[in-house]
Order: C-alpha cells, then structure tokens, then sequence
C-alpha cells in the first residue's frame, strides 16, 4: 500500500525528497501526500482505487494512440520530433504552417518526425488526428538580439508604476505619467524600464490593491489607463466636473501616500461619465474610435468578455469570492450568464472600454520608450499567481488548481513557512487546454513591452502548495511541465521581440540556473546577496554575465535606507525581527557589513582598515553614485537601478510579512515624472552609469570604474 501510494505520487509530481535552504534533505509525509494527491483529484483510499489513478496518469503521460494525444505539443526547432505515442515508420503526416504553406512528409526509420526550422504554431495532421505543434526556438530573445551587440552592456531604471506623478493624475500614478518618464529616461541614456506589474485587479473591490495578487493575469489595470491619450484633456475634464469631483482629485493627487480605495473609486466614477457620453456621441471622431474599441473587443474574445462579465456581475453581487456566488452564475458557460449578459450589455462594455484605453495607454508608454531610443523598453512584470476568488480561477476553472494556494517551506527567513494565498496553475490541466492560460498570459505581458520578469520563476519547475487550512509546513512541491513551458516563454519572446528575465533568488534546485541561461533567460543578482563564502561582497568582474544586476529589490531595503538601517528600524518597531535579535544587535552587524560593502566600492582606499562603519562616516549620495558605478562595470548585460536608488531614498516599497503596519505599495514619489530625474545630482549618477557601461563594452573600464573612489575625492 505505500509503495503504491509512493508510485501514485511520483507519478502525479509530487516531489518526495528535496534540499531545505540549509541544504538538509526533507521527505514528504504521508499524510501530505495522501492531502494533497486528493486535491489533485486521485483518490489514495484503497489500492483499486490507486491503480485507477496510475491508469488515467498513463495516459495522460504516455498515450496509447493518437486519440489521447494533447491539443499541443511543444518541440525545439530543427530537432527530431519524438511523438506522444509511437507510430509506424513511414506514417504519413500533413503540417500546415502558421505563415502560410504546408510540408508533407513521412515518419523516419525510428518513427520520430523531421525537425522543423520554422517557429510558430503549426497544425500537425498525421493518424487521423489534428494538433498543435509549437515549434520554439532554443533561446529567447535576449539583449545581444536587441541590442545587435555579442556583450551588450545595457542599463535602465525600474520603477513602481503607482508611484509616479503627473498633474491631473487623480492620485494614481498612470500611463501617461509613465510615457513622461521613459521619454526622461531615455534622454539620460537608459536602454529600458522595468515597471510593477500593471494586471488586472477588482474594480468593484479597491480594498484588494497588492500588485502581486491580481484577479487576472491576462489583462490590465484599468486604474493605470490615460484617458487623454484618446479622448483629450478636455473631455476628461468635462467628465470629471460632471460628478463634482475635481476637487477630490486634486486632494488624492496632493497626499503622499497612495488611497488606492478612493483614487480607484474617484476614478472610476468620472470614467464612467466618459464612457456614456462616448457612447452617446454620433460625430465621426467618436464613431471612428467605438470601430477601434470593437476591433480590440472582438480581437480579445472570450478572454476579454469574460473578465468584463465578472466585472459587471462582482458589482451587482458585491465585493467577495465568486465560488460564494449563485450556483447558475459560477459557471461562465451558463445559459443564465448568458441571460446576464444581455440585460447587463452597457455595463459589460463599460469594462471593455476600460480595458481598450488601459491597453492603448500602455501602447503609446512603450511606443515613447522606443522612439525615445530605447533598446527595449518597458519591462513588464508577471506575478506568479492570480488571487483565488479573481477573474481568472472564475473564467478558466479547469485551467486552476482548486483547494491549494501558492506558498514557501520555512527557510532562513521564514522558520514556518509561507502562504501566499494564490491560486496556481494546473499541470494537468495546462496540458489538457493545449496551455492556453499560459500563453495568453505571456501574450498579455510581452503585448505592450520589449522585455518581461517572470516572479518567482522557479515555479514553471515546482511551486510548493498548501492545501487550504493547513500550515506552510504540511505542503509540499508539484512539479510542473517546465520544458513545455520554457519553449513556450522563448517562442513569445521571439514573437514579440521582448528578453526575458527570472526571478530566481532563494533556495533553488540544482542546476536550474543553468537552464534558464541555456534557454536565454536572464537570472537576477541583487547587490546584497552578491558575496563570497566569508560574506565580502563580490568585486564587480566577479559577478554573473548570465545575470540581470540590480542593487535592490521592492521587498529589500533601498541602498539609503540599508545604509542608513532604516530597514533594521522598521523591523523592530514592527516586531519582525527574529527571537535571536535585537535593534542593537542587527544595527552591529549592519556596522560590519558598512565597512565590508565600502571596502568593496572603493570608498576606504586603496588599504582599507575600518572594521566597522557608522552610516555618518560616509554621505549616503557618494554610496549611491558607488553603487550604479560597481554595478555598472559588472559583466552584466542589462543593469536595472531602482528609481529610489537614483534618487537616493530610503524608504522600499514593501515590507513583506506586514498588511497595514507599513504602507506596502502606496509610496508616491514627490517630483512629477517630467521631473523626477532632472535634478543635478540624479543627473550625475546616472551619467556615470552610462560611462561605465560604455566603458566595460569597450574593455577598458577605468580603475574607479572597477574598484570605485576613495572618500577623500
């Protein structure tokens, strides 16, 4: 009985064993085993019932025939195509190319098909059967590919889209105040900027604003549309007079903090009068401009439709979790979702229109990025799951994992393990809807951009769930089809032109990195992590070329406010420092590690001999313009500094393990964006990230370059 539980596992993904953060060997219990194989529908109560679980994975895994082939089936360009099944040598087979054309020809002598050069999505007719062949490259597209350079040395910003300023701007950072600071940007030489991730969230719920839990991943943020952009700044104004709320507009756009619940609500409501006078208006301009919403709705389908359907239905139900809905209004597909539909049509075209200015706004940003000179451009960023009670567990059920959520085993950081409460994707229904949520998902993220960072992307290999109600501690790792869907990211990247970074940082399974970079995908370095086994922070020419380098994170403290210990502070009020810590005791350790990443910079001479380092003994700007000059002389081929870096701020924009203790993704930054990078100091810095770049590309960087410049300049 438990070695055929144990089969029944391995064969489902389950990963029995695996290496903790320390490295120590860990086994998945039985009863977690047991949990979690019920979740993912394979009943474990008697052995007949194990065997008919074995059966249908066979199937699933090696099919008998070509009548239980998947609708895909992804494979690496001009390779040997090995097929689900084994078929005669000889067989006959028909692929109908993408572009246009058709190949005939037959099995070879070990029934595999002929490697195909041309990447796209074919339709392979062979056996009676008809499926999709997606023939991908062998990388992704990559910055020596947009660059037309063997060793690009690239640099950008990257910046938290709410964040940023623009007059009339109603509170919410937006596209338009995006367009002004990458048309900034590029002006001071930067090659791209990656931005937070713009996903759609819950319009008739506010409340829920975390960036990294949306209702969609495969549409947009419609709080981030620019309505100006297509209907100019009169017509909003006249919108927004109309329901008197200038004034509140003007209030929201002063504070410093983002009030994501009532800029949202302020928002969307002078949209709304927009959207009816649009509607209502018969002169040509708007009668042109519907034709264009139309073609953008039919072009989006039923992925479009069905989010704005559950738009329209979360604000006559109310804000909460569709699986509490009316039974007959959970189902998409419903003949009363249908009756709803037609009675509600003005209120679902009003999400329509919301989505077709947010996906015009975000156009027109990459659009300035690229004309402005920029090597890619907007960097769009993937969360790595979707908020369980959203749009998309509601309209692509079968495509989710239901009764799990997306976490972590306990670590060096997190001794209970976490639980993100995010839905994941289903293996196993990936495979059986040809993956059609995940490459919707690429296509929306690389549709308005040159580049994409995929969250945690060790999760196309395994993602650690935790089956609701229980502890972080009893979930365990489901392994997922991570080649099918490393071709799929390189074949959109290709398609869309856009490079491809991973977030990869934290515990990670051996050798993983080495696929990504085989695949083309960029990893991520981050300044604090970069050391050697003694913790001495790594001389630049010893840093990764296979690597996007960053000095921070959105979780990890900004260069100031490390520094400064600012992030020690905040722990401690917050009461998140460990049991074996104290204030004083992290603000030592952080007078270590001064001394360390000064030595490392530069910034003590040539014969450094400070053990330690008050925050004091060296101005946080000269740290800065240290930082962006290591950085810069790494072998990296994309650098992304944090806006806060260039400015030179202290506070980061969340804190994780808090709610409302900190204010997690509300911090504005006070300069409007046409201004945020115009002062002589950001200026500076940024020049000189620009000449040391130039300088490492041409294999002469200077000794300040690589080592930095002593505190007596």
């Amino acid at each position: 009985m438990k070695d055929k539980l144990r089969q029944l596992a391995e064969a489902a993904g389950l990963l029995l064993e695996w290496e903790n953060s320390d490295g120590e060997p860990c086994q998945l219990s039985t009863q977690v085993q047991r949990t979690l194989l019920g979740i993912l529908g394979f009943a474990t109560d008697n052995e007949a019932a194990m065997d008919e679980g074995l059966q249908r994975l066979k199937r699933l895994h090696t099919p008998e025939s070509p009548a239980e082939w998947p609708p895909l089936l992804t494979v690496d360009c001009e390779t040997p195509i090995t097929l689900p099944s084994v078929l005669p040598p000889g067989t006959d087979f028909i692929l109908v190319l993408e572009q246009g054309g058709r190949v005939e020809g037959n099995l070879n002598s070990d029934g595999t098909m002929p490697g195909v050069a041309e990447i796209g999505y074919h339709q392979l007719h062979i056996a009676n059967t008809e499926l999709t062949l997606a023939v991908a490259p062998h990388q992704c597209y990559t910055p020596a590919d947009a660059s037309g350079k063997t060793a690009p040395k690239l640099w950008g910003l990257a910046t938290q889209l709410y964040a940023l300023r623009r007059p009339g701007d109603g509170g919410i950072g937006d596209a338009l105040a995006l367009e002004h600071c990458v048309t900034q940007a590029a002006n001071q030489g930067a090659d791209a900027v990656a931005i937070s991730p713009t996903h759609a969230m819950f319009s008739a719920d506010p409340e829920r604003y975390s960036p990294y839990s949306p209702s969609t991943r495969l549409l947009y943020n419609v709080l981030y549309s620019a309505a100006e952009n297509l209907f100019g700044e009169a017509r909003v104004d006249e919108a927004q007079a109309r329901n008197g709320l200038q004034a509140e507009l003007r209030r929201l756009e002063a504070n410093d903090f983002l009030d994501w619940p009532e800029a949202a609500r302020a928002k969307l409501s002078w949209l709304r009068y927009l959207y009816d006078d649009f509607m209502a208006r018969e002169d040509n301009a708007a009668q042109a401009l519907r034709q264009d919403m139309q073609a953008f709705r039919r072009a989006g389908g039923d992925l479009l439709e069905d989010h704005c359907r559950f738009e329209a239905l979360q604000r006559e139900i109310g804000p909460g979790d569709w699986r509490e809905w009316p039974t007959e209004l959970r189902d998409p597909a419903s003949p009363e979702l249908a009756r709803f539909a037609q009675t509600r049509a003005h209120e679902i075209g009003f999400h329509a229109f919301l989505q077709w200015i947010t996906a015009d706004s975000l156009s027109r940003a990459q659009r300035a990025a690229r004309e402005g000179g920029m090597t890619i451009g907007l960097i769009t960023d993937l969360a790595v799951g979707a908020d369980a009670g959203g749009s998309q567990t509601w309209s692509r059920q079968t495509d989710m994992l239901e009764g799990v959520s997306i976490g972590a085993p306990p670590d060096l950081f997190n001794g209970q393990g976490q639980d993100w409460g995010l839905a994941a994707f289903s293996p196993f229904g990936l495979k059986r809807s040809g993956f059609r949520s995940f490459i919707d998902m690429l296509r929306s993220a690389f549709a308005h951009a040159g580049g994409l960072r995929i969250d945690h992307i060790l999760g196309l290999m395994r993602l650690w769930l935790v089956p609701h109600g229980a502890s972080p501690t009893e979930g365990g790792y489901l392994s997922y089809p991570l080649e099918d869907m490393l071709r799929l990211v390189a074949l959109e990247s290709w398609r869309h032109r856009g490079i491809v970074i991973g977030e990869d940082l934290g515990t990670v399974a051996p050798g993983f990195r080495q696929r990504l970079a085989a695949r083309g995908i960029l990893g991520m370095q981050v300044l604090w992590f970069e050391q050697d086994e003694e913790q001495h922070y790594l001389a630049a020419g010893e840093w990764s070329p296979d690597a996007m380098a960053t000095t921070s994170t959105h979780d990890l403290p900004t260069v100031a406010g490390w520094w400064a210990g600012r992030d020690i502070e905040w722990r401690s009020r917050l009461g998140l420092l460990k049991s074996t810590q104290s204030a004083e005791s992290e603000q030592q350790v952080r007078r270590q590690e001064r001394a360390k990443l000064a030595t490392t910079l530069g910034l003590l001479g040539g014969t450094p001999t400070a053990e330690t380092l008050e925050a004091a003994d060296i101005p946080a700007s000269q740290v800065l313009n240290a930082c962006a000059r290591h950085l810069g002389a790494t072998p990296a081929p994309l650098i992304l500094l944090p806006v806060e870096d260039a400015l030179g701020l202290e506070e980061q924009a969340n804190l994780p393990n808090t709610v409302d203790e900190h204010p997690n993704w509300r911090r504005r930054w006070t300069a409007n964006a046409n201004d945020l990078l115009v002062s002589d100091e950001v200026r500076e810095r940024l020049a000189e990230l620009t000449r040391t770049r130039k300088a490492i590309s041409r294999g002469k960087p200077s000794r300040s370059a690589l080592f930095g410049r002593s505190t007596h300049e």
